[in-house]
């Protein structure tokens, strides 16, 4: 081999070890801003130093934590929505009493709303609304009769 063949291969394995010197530069460069990131990003340090291995700690404490908190807000959505159902359940029991004037299915519903009122002090708005529309329309009956009774016995007295 001659010198100058020996010269260009030790000019190509300076400019390979000078390009693998800055892909290696460059990859510790990124994973040091992913580390920095990454500490920024978590509550415990709040731009604090920290060596790498506090911040993978730190990280992981933090989503296991977040992770119960997750899985205790999908618990109570769950359990919201069953008692979503159960109110609308019961909404539609109560307009079906409405509607047709039997109360007797509806009467735990509205057991369970006057015990509410009277044990707790709430005054569901449910409870007064069916109370009143139907109290409502039983006075007025009972006082168009009471006054036709009323009337009646006026007039035989005139006679």
């Amino acid at each position: 081999m001659s010198d100058d063949e020996r010269f260009l291969d030790n000019e190509s394995d300076a400019d390979k070890r000078a390009y693998h010197n800055l892909l290696e530069r460059k990859r510790r460069d990124h994973i040091k801003d992913s580390f920095s990131s990454l500490r920024d990003a978590l509550p415990a340090f709040k731009g604090d130093k920290a060596s790498r291995a506090q911040i993978l700690k730190k990280a992981a404490d933090y989503i296991q934590i977040t992770r119960r908190k997750n899985a205790s807000h999908l618990a109570d959505i769950d359990d919201l929505k069953r008692q979503n159902r159960i109110l609308e359940e019961e909404i539609r029991t109560l307009q079906k009493a409405r509607a047709t004037g039997n109360y007797e299915a509806a009467a735990p519903i509205l057991s369970a709303l006057h015990s509410l009122s009277t044990h707790h002090g709430i005054k569901p708005s449910t409870l007064a609304t069916y109370e009143q529309t139907d109290s409502d329309s039983e006075d007025s009956s009972e006082e168009e009769s009471s006054n036709q009774r009323k009337k009646s016995k006026m007039n035989s007295n005139d006679l």
